[in-house]
């Protein structure tokens, strides 16, 4: 068991299958959890599903990860609450559209990029003061930031970025004992990723999820809770000599 006992642990994104999932595992091993998403009303459905009854110590606040107001509140309100804070778990996300690059909407490059690529800085700004030693800020990335797919360029590139916003934090704040990784998921069965799959399939004249499956050298996708496995992993004192590194949760995807 992986010992998060009395630790304060933020996870953005918390509404979705991969937050939710890792909010259960890491509350299992003791944690304290404040959960925000978007849309206050799917993550207390979210938080109920998860655990019943939500207890004192599982707080969900309701922000936009892309407004410096609302992080710096949801932030602010989780100090409050449960004083230093140990894990960041930056995991919201978007995913935008699928579209050859002439007919590809500015509108959805810009809010992919805002809630991956700002969000994740907005999130690690105002956390990063009220962390204390031995901390670990663990980010969702993707399989997606070591390859490129046609018409896929809002989200992959968010991906891609968010590889070297993690190598600087990371070098940044190794010497105050704090670790900054990710976590590069492959596709998993949930209704992101279907929704994916949906947008890829129209590209590509062919099922999307055959199609990953075919590239998959496990041959199946993964699951929320084997990914909330390595976010534990990170999260914990496990992963203590573990910086600046990409995680792959794939089944050989990226290999």
């Amino acid at each position: 068991m992986s010992n998060l006992s009395g630790k304060s642990c933020v996870i953005t994104g918390g509404a979705g299958s991969l937050g939710i999932a890792a909010a259960r595992l890491l509350h299992e091993n003791g944690a304290k959890l404040t959960l925000v998403d978007l849309d206050r009303e799917k993550l207390a459905t979210a938080a109920d599903a998860a655990f019943g009854t939500v207890p004192d110590d599982v707080l969900l606040v309701a922000a936009d990860v892309s407004s410096e107001a609302d992080v710096k509140r949801a932030i602010g309100e989780s100090a409050a609450r449960f004083g230093p804070i140990s894990v960041v778990f930056s995991n919201a996300g978007n995913f935008g559209s699928v579209a050859p690059i002439e007919a590809y909407p500015t509108e959805d490059f810009e809010a992919v990029w805002r809630v991956h690529v700002k969000g994740a800085f907005l999130v690690a700004k105002h956390a990063v003061p009220h962390m204390e030693r031995g901390g670990s800020i663990v980010i969702t990335s993707s399989v997606a930031a070591t390859r490129g797919d046609p018409g896929v360029y809002a989200y992959i590139t968010a991906k891609h970025a968010l590889t070297g916003f993690m190598r600087c934090l990371a070098k940044e704040l190794a010497p105050r004992g704090i670790r900054v990784n990710t976590i590069n998921p492959g596709p998993i069965d949930n209704a992101f990723q279907k929704r994916v799959e949906d947008g890829l399939g129209e590209e590509i004249g062919r099922d999307g999820t055959e199609f990953f499956n075919e590239i998959i050298p496990m041959g199946r996708h993964g699951t929320p809770a084997e990914v909330a496995r390595s976010v534990l992993y990170l999260a914990s004192d496990q992963s203590s000599y573990t910086t600046g590194a990409q995680l792959a949760v794939d089944g050989g995807m990226s290999a």
